[in-house]
This record gives C-alpha cells, structure tokens and sequence, in this order.
C-alpha cells in the first residue's frame, strides 16, 4: 500500500511520527509536505496529494494543517476526493464506513499526537461499508453542474 501524506509548518511535528507509524507496517509513504516549522501555504503540500490520490499512485492521502480546514477545502476542490476533517475517532470511522473518505484531514492544533495516530490507524483500518452509503456517494458529483 501507497500512502501521500502533505503537510504545512503546523503539521512537521505530526506528519514525522505518522511516517514512522506507517513505515513500521510496511507501509509506503509519498511525502509531499514541508519538513520545517518555516511558514508555507498548505495548498503547495495538499495539491500533491490529491493529484496522487486522484491518479492511483496512493491509495489514500494524508493532509495535515493548523486547523485542517484550509488542507481539507484544497483537497476538495480535486475530482475523485473525498476529504474528511476529523477531530475524533467515530468521525474517522464515519468517514471511511458511510463516505468512503478517500483523504483524511487532521487538525494538528486541536489534536494530541496520539490522537492523531489512532485517526490514521483507524482511517485505513475501517472499510466502506456501501449499501444505501454508496447510493448517496454516488451523488457527490465529479464534475458539478
């Protein structure tokens, strides 16, 4: 498994250990985020990832900012994402069963590391369910009107 994990300077610190986690299961990871605690615009880390996402080359995506508001909007604005802002692990579960979440978004403000870890375990642990939810993911348009 492919995993792309993006990050601006508010999301360093989290997206080292998240690389970690995932590299101890044998997972790989495409690293599009900035390294440093210097200022950048997240839409320069988010875009990579969601161009990733979007074109197969990772099975899911990883965003991290401040408030994860700003990486979520970004990712969104890809055909074929699903992002999900989550500051909880039912709303991470709830992604991925009822949305078929395809990109998580993590608030690192708002979150403890730990958290964090437990999202991303429970993110690509917790399949989509389908049924009546694919029906409704269905009508979130690729191409709006």
């Amino acid at each position: 498994m492919v995993i792309a994990i993006g990050n601006d300077h508010a999301g360093t610190e989290y997206k080292f250990e998240i690389i970690k986690q995932l590299e101890r299961k044998g997972i790989k990871v495409l690293n599009f985020g900035t390294d440093t605690s210097d200022s950048m615009d997240y839409p320069d880390a988010i875009h990579p990832v969601a161009d990733a996402v979007e074109n197969n080359k990772a099975a899911f995506g990883i965003i991290i900012c401040g408030s994860g508001n700003g990486a979520q909007m970004t990712a969104n604005k890809h055909q074929g994402i699903r992002a999900a802002l989550c500051w909880n692990n039912e709303l991470v579960e709830l992604a991925r069963l009822h949305n078929n979440a395809n990109v998580l978004s993590i608030p690192a403000r708002f979150v403890s590391l730990q958290q964090a870890l437990s999202f991303v375990d429970i993110f690509l642990n917790t399949e989509f369910e389908g049924g009546r939810h694919q029906n409704r993911v269905d009508k979130i348009p690729t191409k709006c009107c």
